[in-house]
């Protein structure tokens, strides 16, 4: 089942939201989606939300330019900007902070971002692919994501079974990693 939505989403420019508990595969899909898709040739960048710290999310996102902020010596792409072209893969959505969801919804809405102190809008031509080991609706509910930004980036979801719930697969992953 998860094979065959693959192959059906990896050919268009829709949004995936990948659902699954830790170790089932999420990233696996991401990079089999890009593998199969007309951004193949152009690479597929990943960025794990829930390693970076709050303050950095933007910068790391979006970019900057010197003298945005105390530590910005320089200008610094942003990932979406050096995925142009390509598949961004946004590990651990549920971990995003909301103002940085904002600025995420703007660019899937309009196609567009401004770097951390810039002041010119930057065309983004950029594939999402996200994933979370959380209850995306329940966060949303509680107020802790934004739900147009849910409703954008789950346009396809796949959505992993655990391990234990394909016991048939137990054998074919014992001789794979034997």
């Amino acid at each position: 089942r998860v094979h065959s939505l693959i192959a059906r989403a990896a050919p268009t420019d829709a949004n995936v939201l990948v659902l699954g508990e830790n170790g089932t595969g999420k990233e696996l899909v991401a990079r089999e989606l890009h593998r199969q898709s007309l951004r193949a040739d152009q690479g597929m960048l990943t960025v794990d939300l829930g390693a970076i710290s709050e303050d950095l999310i933007d910068s790391e996102l979006f970019g900057h330019v010197k003298g945005a902020f105390t530590d910005a010596r320089t200008d610094r792409v942003g990932r979406i900007q050096a995925a142009h072209g390509g598949t961004l893969f946004l590990d651990e959505i549920g971990d995003m902070p909301m103002d940085a969801q904002t600025r995420l919804l703007r660019v899937l809405q309009q196609g567009e971002f401004t770097t951390v102190g810039g002041a010119r809008a930057i065309k983004a031509d950029v594939r999402i692919v996200a994933a979370t080991n959380k209850d995306l609706a329940a966060l949303v509910q509680a107020g802790q994501f934004r739900e147009d930004l849910f409703y954008r980036l789950n346009v396809v979801p796949v959505a992993l079974p655990s391990l234990r719930e394909r016991r048939d697969d137990v054998p074919l992953l014992a001789r794979h990693f034997l």
